[in-house]
């Protein structure tokens, strides 16, 4: 079932919140589409996640090769070619509801301290509830990670 986290940041950035989640996702079996507004900025977290975390590896490629399907994480602006059950969403990335109910997860990243990024945050949240997704606000603007708001759909 469907399950859309929506993380307010305003004290990391994506990627600092994608080294957490993204072992998280492969060590549940889940393949993770990484959907971005930006192809730099997705250049940039590819190069990053080939060094960072130090202690553990995430196995992952850019889309456009020949071993999209392959990829356990798989960056880019597309579809998810590669069987993911969970979908990030950075820099503006929007997903359509058929494509977030057939997801374990999807994973709505975006700067609190952006206001159109926060508008397209709040859009995204009434089209995916109405259409019977289940989802979760979370914000760390206290520090910590705190669940702000919960919708169950059932």
């Amino acid at each position: 079932m469907a399950m859309a986290m929506f993380y307010h940041l305003t004290r990391t950035g994506s990627d600092a919140t994608l080294q957490t989640l993204l072992p998280r996702a492969l060590a549940a079996g889940w393949r993770v589409m990484i959907r971005g507004g930006d192809m730099a900025a997705l250049q940039r977290l590819d190069a990053r996640l080939w060094l960072e975390p130090q202690d553990s590896f995430v196995p992952h490629g850019l889309q456009g090769g020949p071993h999209d399907a392959d990829q356990p994480v798989l960056l880019g602006q597309g579809r998810a070619v590669n069987g993911a059950k969970a979908l990030a969403l950075i820099d503006g990335a929007d997903v359509d509801v058929d494509e977030a109910q057939g997801m374990e997860r999807v994973w709505a990243i975006f700067d609190g301290n952006d206001k159109a990024a926060h508008a397209q945050a709040r859009a995204l949240w009434t089209r995916l509830t109405l259409a019977g997704v289940s989802a979760q606000y979370w914000s760390e603007e206290s520090g910590r990670w705190e669940k702000k708001s919960e919708r169950i759909s059932g």
